[in-house]
């Protein structure tokens, strides 16, 4: 029974070293862990692809985000002259008579123009103004057909298609500047008096002389910086080559 009972008592003292030479190792382990990390060295953590991808991208991309809240097609921020050569065609035909006055609209397309390079300082502004009055008494729609739509809450939506030929711009020597032409489809919807929408399709063809590239000034206080496209002129008849 003595012999017994010893016996017992060695292996309990036997298990209980056993368990505290395990913790000691466990702990050693742990502790060889934190110094063979250098100091300062951030443990590491999961990056996801979202975090680590290309730049968000945001509204930047066009001049006005608001644009398209008055029924107008925003001006794109580009040196690309066929992006801008279509938007622009497009932008000269799309608006919303109940979101805005014809005026607002044509004081928008405004902003999309630049001074005609080919000219000196002095002239230029005046040849600005000229080929904006000229978008306004033989290019966009006329006020009487204007007004004639906004009575049944009319709106148009033109969308380019097909290849853009080019026409050369004479006097042009920085070779920035384009007259592009191209097929616009313009659908016109209108309500009746009882809320009945019809929508019909007129297609035309179109041009307009851009600048994209040095001497293009940006719209103020937008994205824009000097060198992206701007409108130089709409023309009243495709330039076709």
């Amino acid at each position: 029974m003595m012999m017994s009972a010893a016996s017992g008592r060695r292996g309990l003292t036997w298990a209980i070293i056993g368990g505290i030479v395990l913790v000691v190792g466990v702990v050693a382990i742990i502790v060889a862990s934190t110094i063979s990390r250098s100091p300062g060295q951030a443990e590491p953590t999961h990056t996801s692809t979202a975090d680590s991808s290309s730049p968000t991208q945001t509204a930047d991309t066009v001049v006005d985000p608001t644009a398209s809240a008055h029924g107008w097609i925003p001006e794109p921020v580009t040196t690309h002259a066929d992006t801008y050569i279509r938007t622009a065609l497009e932008a000269a035909s799309t608006f919303d008579t109940r979101k805005s006055t014809r005026g607002q609209w044509l004081n928008y397309l405004d902003s999309w123009f630049t001074p005609d390079t080919r000219y000196q300082e002095p002239d230029r502004a005046d040849r600005m103004k000229a080929a904006q009055l000229e978008l306004r008494q033989g290019v966009v729609l006329p006020r009487e057909d204007w007004d004639s739509l906004a009575g049944e809450n009319g709106r148009v939506v033109a969308v380019s298609a097909g290849e853009i030929t080019d026409v050369p711009v004479s006097g042009d020597t920085s070779g920035h500047m384009r007259i592009g032409t191209t097929t616009v489809t313009l659908t016109f919807t209108r309500s009746d008096a009882s809320g009945t929408e019809t929508s019909y399709d007129e297609r035309a063809r179109v041009s307009v002389q851009v600048l994209c590239g040095d001497g293009s000034l940006p719209t103020p206080d937008t994205p824009q910086t000097a060198g992206d496209c701007k409108v130089v002129r709409y023309f009243t008849e495709p330039m076709e080559p």
